[in-house]
């Protein structure tokens, strides 16, 4: 028999046999009459049911602000649940809540509760950045000041009394999940996926959902073998060693983007406009690389760095570069019952640079993005790596314009030469994102960007960082 269990507002739930793709969002309106989270765009967008879910990482509570329109009730197995319905303190509003109405900064209603639990997350994770937390809560009937003004007004409140009460009860969830394992579809060691994989190798797998629940929610599609990885601890970790970052292909990108400031802070900056902090607190390294989209974010930069995959096939292991991955559209390099269990980052390059190019800074899909690796000896190119999204129908190198940079000084002549070597490397197509002429201009002219910001003594170029 397949039983999750999970506490809900304080209350244990257990539930016989659910549906694995039953939304978190629809169980809670439909069978626990719980409105206050609300349904907007149904596919992670607006933010507007934002919950509060907490799990134990490395045996610490991590917090998260999560969509519950695009998670299924099989995620929150161990975990504990907090509703609008249930931040209150001892049936008081806490801070948060009185300051959203001080500042003027309550909206219509539909959308408030998301921005609350939000800020909440954010106050338990101890996160200042308030434009960041409440980016992937899109309205902003109010105005946007009168929010960041009571976000920054509750900050230093005390933590509500419910959270050690949830946190004292989280560990004993955990530590009784780790006893035994009734279901099939939540495994908790690799071993075990092994041979769910071999035994469904047609099956879906689910990192964070953020994909595969628009899958369901907007495509209707009935998913047959399904299995939920994100509870496996070996595949959530990463590991460092001295040249190499090894990160679990469950890894979210929230907690890759934290571990990158410092070792790729450019890499990091672009993970940080991956999607919204609902989104990248549920969508996980391996499964952003996984479905092969040609304007996923990951691939260029890891690209770019010389990374690799590491795929496991009923316990026998293949690694390969991660750009060989990508065969053609909707085509990766994945045998029946295999899987990706890690990604290899090296941690030797230090000249990576991202660039992101949308119509909108936050929460917005690319047009392009380009990363760009280069390194030099004596002002002579001596290694480039460079990779594009939103440029072909895969993740792509453009290799002509690396083999013409190696060994090429570096100057002025040679950026304006490679830049027309695109061209070769590159046929973009035109859609609603931009146009085919668009993307050639731009791929050519942010490597010229590259050039100015290796070689000028002000490096910031970053428009929104500079000051007027």
């Amino acid at each position: 028999m397949n039983e999750i269990t999970f506490i809900l507002n304080g209350e244990k739930i257990s539930l016989q046999n659910p549906s694995p793709t039953k939304t978190l969002l629809d169980w809670l309106r439909e069978e626990q009459k719980l409105t206050g989270t609300k349904e907007g765009c149904n596919e992670g967008d607006c933010g507007a049911c934002t919950v509060l879910v907490t799990n134990l990482r490395d045996d610490k509570p991590e917090y998260k602000a999560l969509n519950a329109c695009i998670l299924f009730l099989p995620q929150l197995n161990d975990k504990v649940l907090r509703t609008i319905e249930g931040v209150t303190d001892k049936n008081k509003k806490v801070k948060i809540q009185r300051e959203m109405i001080t500042q003027h900064g309550s909206q219509c209603g539909f959308c408030t509760p998301g921005f609350i639990v939000s800020l909440v997350a954010g106050q338990l994770n101890k996160d200042r950045n308030h434009d960041d937390v409440i980016a992937g809560n899109l309205c902003r009937c109010t105005g946007y000041a009168p929010i960041i003004a009571a976000a920054e007004a509750a900050h230093d409140d005390v933590k509500p009394s419910w959270v050690n009460t949830d946190n004292k009860i989280l560990k004993q969830l955990g530590s009784s999940g780790k006893k035994k394992n009734q279901n099939a579809y939540l495994p908790k060691t690799i071993k075990e996926l092994e041979k769910w994989c071999t035994k469904n190798p047609k099956g879906t797998l689910v990192g964070g959902a953020t994909d595969v629940g628009l899958w369901v929610t907007k495509n209707l599609r009935d998913l047959k073998e399904i299995c939920f990885i994100g509870q496996i601890e070996e595949m959530s970790k990463i590991n460092i060693s001295r040249k190499v970052l090894n990160v679990g292909a469950s890894t979210t990108i929230e907690v890759l983007r934290q571990e990158l400031q410092k070792k790729y802070p450019d890499f990091s900056e672009l993970l940080r406009r991956y999607g919204s902090m609902q989104v990248r607190n549920a969508a996980t390294l391996g499964g952003n690389i996984a479905n092969g989209s040609p304007i996923g974010d990951s691939p260029p930069a890891l690209i770019a760095i010389g990374a690799s995959i590491l795929l496991n096939r009923n316990g026998k292991h293949r690694k390969i570069p991660i750009e060989d991955f990508f065969i053609r559209y909707g085509q990766q390099d994945l045998h029946a019952g295999e899987f990706i269990e890690s990604i290899e980052i090296p941690l030797s390059e230090k000249n990576l640079k991202c660039y992101k190019i949308s119509k909108r800074f936050d929460q917005d899909i690319s047009a392009i993005c380009g990363c760009f690796n280069i390194t030099l000896e004596k002002n002579k190119v001596k290694t480039a790596r460079i990779a594009f999204g939103g440029m072909a129908e895969i993740p792509k190198r453009a290799t002509s314009v690396e083999n013409f940079l190696l060994g090429s000084t570096w100057s002025e002549e040679t950026i304006s030469s490679a830049m027309a070597l695109f061209d070769k490397d590159f046929n973009p197509i035109s859609d609603l994102r931009a146009t085919s002429e668009y993307r050639k201009i731009t791929a050519k002219n942010l490597l010229k960007k590259y050039y100015i910001e290796t070689n000028a003594v002000e490096k910031n170029t970053n428009v929104l960082k500079i000051m007027s």
